[in-house]
């Protein structure tokens, strides 16, 4: 066969794959219009290098229960949400702060679609700085007496990296259970000989969705662990943006100062982390880890704050991060403080923006002033570009690189999590918030906006209209990914 017959005969075959892979995106895995349209881009213009990108980054998880509760702790968990779910239609549940009555209709969705156990006994500590982020981590750690549990999106084997590996290291040979989960490509620098010297000690280390036929060709690379958890002892949690590396210490030229918002979290809403992080380990992990009482002690938190932790993932029917977010911000009366890395929504969230700009409420969004992802650079700003047509108002954060994933509310309740307001984080990663009922935290959040907005620059429309040809073409382009990036 000469080799022009091959080439024609090979261009045929990918053709009709292509045409296959439509059919499937199209009629079979029922996905979002905006995501098929962008898929449909993908594989009809880069026909060969689409099918390849389509076989990576195309999986639809949406119909697999890949994380299962059972056994006691689904029973009394189970039981413990029933009976909130029925004080909540009775109207009869009690709040240790009386403004949150008016967001009962966003606690009980919690409740119905994310199994979000309501909490009020929480004391909740905000870290803004990685060093005093670290050094808190650093010192819970060693304080530690029965357990540690990590799980991380990114670890690197930096000197952060190594520091926590040796207190885990040591702790561990003082014969407290350490287990450490990270995720296989974003800690894509490490590897379990990283490790090795915790997994002597006796600690375990665990992978998600590790790379199984070559180390960089993942087929399920579009859905990764995002979530940055830690459990101390059942009593103290750590949940927010912080990854573990030397970048958020502020130490990446690239970068500059990392300026992000991790919680520690004393209370029953540790519970719901502990449960979180075993739903996490036991997936990834050879063990299969029974919830014993020592995992969940007696509470004795003398704190007033409520809190939902709600997790989401592309295994699950809802979207319950983003629904949370969504119904949030139906809920604004005043005022809406957003920041994100990354800010490209769905078509529901920026209707919603919209809808409480024109009807008068004080919407702040912040953003970094450099790129972390190009693609996602360029479609953030294409998305901010149509909200100022509306009122909202844009704040470019230039002391450094803003990672935090907030949003505020009147002051009164927030959000604060691993999820960026992007299409990503709501529908293909797993990701966890924590949900925060509570004037007096919310309002320190608030807070801190505004104290970051002194660091900041307002883009006005007038400064978005004047801006290039060229990067009114990379935020097309950008755009049209958006609903894939």
């Amino acid at each position: 066969m000469k080799t022009i017959d091959i080439i024609v005969y090979l261009l045929s075959f990918f053709t009709v794959l292509n045409i296959l892979f439509a059919v499937t995106v199209i009629f079979l895995e029922r996905r979002h219009v905006a995501a098929t349209w962008a898929w449909l881009l993908v594989l009809f213009f880069i026909p060969i290098a689409g099918f390849f990108l389509y076989i990576i980054f195309g999986q639809n998880l949406s119909k697999r229960k890949i994380f299962k509760l059972t056994g006691k702790r689904k029973k009394k968990m189970s039981a413990e949400l029933e009976k909130q779910k029925m004080l909540l239609e009775q109207k009869e549940m009690r709040y240790n702060d009386p403004s949150m009555a008016d967001y009962q209709s966003l606690i009980y969705m919690n409740v119905l679609t994310a199994y979000g156990l309501y909490t009020q006994d929480n004391e909740v500590e905000i870290f803004t700085d990685g060093h005093a982020k670290f050094d808190t981590l650093l010192k819970q750690i060693r304080e530690a007496k029965d357990h540690i549990h990590l799980v991380y999106f990114i670890f690197k084997k930096d000197n952060i990296g190594q520091g926590i590996l040796q207190a885990l290291t040591e702790k561990a040979k003082e014969g407290v259970e350490v287990k450490v989960l990270y995720d296989d490509m974003g800690s894509s620098t490490v590897s379990k000989r990283f490790f090795e010297p915790l997994i002597e000690a006796g600690g375990e280390v665990a992978a998600f969705f590790p790379s199984k036929l070559l180390p960089f060709l993942n087929i399920r690379v579009n859905y990764r662990n995002h979530r940055k958890i830690v459990v101390i002892d059942g009593t103290v949690g750590f949940v927010g943006g912080f990854n573990i590396g030397d970048e958020y210490l502020g130490l990446s030229k690239k970068f500059g100062y990392w300026r992000d918002t991790h919680l520690m979290v004393k209370g029953s809403a540790v519970d719901a982390l502990q449960v979180r992080f075993f739903l996490d380990w036991n997936h990834a992990s050879d063990e299969k880890l029974e919830m014993d009482k020592r995992y969940f002690p007696k509470k004795v938190s003398q704190g007033h704050t409520g809190i939902q932790i709600i997790s989401s993932g592309p295994d699950s029917e809802w979207q319950q991060i983003r629904d949370g977010i969504l119904r949030m911000i139906y809920a604004a009366k005043e005022s809406i403080d957003i920041q994100t890395p990354y800010f490209v929504p769905d078509e529901s969230v920026m209707n919603a923006l919209k809808i409480a700009a024109m009807s008068g409420v004080d919407i702040r969004i912040m953003i970094p002033n450099k790129p972390d992802h190009m693609f996602v650079y360029w479609a953030t700003y294409a998305h901010i570009g149509e909200l100022l047509d509306v009122g909202v108002k844009c704040y470019i954060y230039d002391n450094g690189f803003i990672h935090a994933k907030t949003i505020v509310v009147d002051g009164k309740v927030a959000s604060v999590g691993t999820a960026n307001f992007d299409v990503r984080s709501f529908k293909l990663n797993f990701e966890v918030n924590a949900f925060i009922f509570d004037t007096r935290v919310a309002g320190r959040l608030q807070d801190i906006f505004e104290d970051d907005m002194k660091k900041s620059i307002e883009m006005t429309k007038e400064m978005y209209d004047h801006r290039t040809r060229l990067i009114k073409f990379k935020e097309s382009i950008s755009r049209l990914l958006s609903p894939i990036l």
